[in-house]
């Protein structure tokens, strides 16, 4: 357990918790005195996650979560608010990304429907239910999960879009919220080793090839920047989208690479 306690009295709901980079923010927030509520559809997973941390001596919960269902949603927040005493930090993680198809035009309608209301509209009902609560605690914060797809061209048609849509989501709700004491930001991403990627180690070894730091992000690396954003560390700063990609969108370490290549005798 980390000595850090910036979190110490604090309340928070994390979705899409049950693994990956939900699961290690909040073992993180945990780590630094947070009561975790863990929420997933998978609710055995959830379990699971909220277990482990509670043999750590850390506050934590599981609760089962649809962010596509608002009664679940406004199921959700009341829990953490009862179990917790308040409500200070809210994680946007849950989301739904689907793999294109081969034309655009062959893209079902009700793929690009859900996944966009996985992501982005599941997100807005959660902001929208635990607004009046993270305001009453004189110190919420929201961090959304967004992702590089959401600032440049990786594919997937309605992820990206849904990611971007998020990142636009932040900074009007950080003008709205700010002068009721509500900061809002958002975390980006890079490819980051998750349970998505499992059985494509290889593709996983090629893609942090592509990037200036060398490798593939880890969900705690992820974690540590949604904990800063959330702390009173960041108190100063809202509206903001903070890259964790190892540098991808600032070094085209691909060209790089070509041009490299070339000029070789």
């Amino acid at each position: 357990m980390t000595a850090t306690t910036r979190f110490e009295g604090h309340g928070v709901l994390i979705t899409g918790a049950a693994r990956g980079i939900g699961a290690a923010t909040a073992r993180r927030l945990a780590e630094e005195g947070a009561g975790v509520l863990v929420t997933d559809v998978d609710l055995a997973a959830a379990e699971k996650t909220a277990g482990s941390l509670r043999e750590q001596g850390a506050r934590a919960e599981a609760f089962r979560c649809d962010v596509a269902d608002r009664e679940s949603v406004h199921g959700a927040v009341a829990r953490a608010v009862d179990v917790f005493g308040s409500l200070d930090v809210l994680v946007n993680n849950a989301y739904g990304c689907t793999p294109d198809a081969p034309l655009f035009e062959d893209e079902p309608e009700e793929v690009w429907a859900r996944d966009l209301d996985l992501t982005l509209t599941g997100a807005y009902r959660c902001c929208r239910a635990a607004l009046p609560h993270l305001v009453a605690s004189g110190r919420g914060a929201i961090v959304n999960i967004g992702s590089v797809n959401g600032l440049q061209d990786f594919g997937n048609h309605a992820y990206s879009a849904a990611k971007a849509g998020l990142t636009s989501l932040t900074r009007t709700l950080a003008g709205h919220a700010a002068p009721r004491g509500v900061r809002v930001n958002l975390v980006a991403p890079g490819t980051v080793r998750t349970t998505a990627w499992e059985g494509r180690e290889t593709d996983l070894a090629a893609a942090g090839e592509l990037y200036p730091l060398g490798r593939v992000g880890e969900p705690e690396d992820i974690a540590a920047a949604v904990a800063f954003l959330a702390s009173r560390d960041a108190a100063w700063i809202t509206g903001t989208t903070l890259c964790v990609d190892g540098g991808l969108l600032a070094v085209n370490t691909g060209f790089r690479q070509a041009v490299r290549q070339r000029s070789e005798p």
